[in-house]
């Protein structure tokens, strides 16, 4: 086969005819390629679709919605009880401190303590309850925000200063959540 324009180029015909060759070889293979994933997507949109059509597809999706909206307004609902819980929770006695001591010297053991039990304003009360060999002696002084109006003794101080600073049994819990 003889071309006047491809001998006027210089180009063999054979290297054209196996370019070509190599072309629809590639064409082929991509063909082959996308034929593939046109089935899949086919399989997909079939088992998708399957038994439905436009009108329970639209059904379908209405229900997910209003399911989606219910839990919407359930956790609406569920942070503003966490907030009432958080804003009882000040109210409650959730800080304490204890400090057992010996209030007199003769008996040992360290049978005396000091109990603060405060709320989220550190406000509560210390209950003082000295033991002796004539009987237990017991008292109560008020704390309002960290402060008492009566004078502490040094335990009480050390029992206001545990619960403030939330710690109990010498270990420091404030970081913990």
């Amino acid at each position: 086969m003889n071309s006047r324009i491809l001998n006027s180029l210089g180009i063999d015909p054979a290297y054209i005819l196996m370019i070509m060759l190599l072309l629809i070889a590639l064409l082929f293979v991509l063909l082959i390629s996308i034929n593939m994933k046109y089935n899949r997507l086919k399989m997909s949109y079939n088992s998708f679709m399957k038994g439905k059509d436009g009108k329970t597809l639209e059904k379908s999706f209405n229900d997910k919605f209003k399911e989606i909206d219910s839990t919407i307004n359930m956790v609406k609902q569920n942070r503003q009880d966490i907030k009432k819980i958080f804003k009882k929770m000040e109210e409650c006695y959730c800080k304490v401190g204890i400090v057992k001591y010996d209030a007199f010297n003769e008996m040992g053991g360290k049978l005396s303590f000091a109990l603060t039990m405060l709320d989220g304003n550190n406000s509560g009360y210390i209950i003082n309850i000295m033991h002796s060999t004539d009987g237990c002696y017991a008292y109560v002084k008020e704390i309002v925000k960290g402060q008492s109006y009566i004078e502490l003794g040094e335990e009480e101080i050390e029992s206001l200063d545990k619960a403030i600073y939330h710690e109990t049994n010498g270990i420091n819990i404030e970081g913990i959540k």
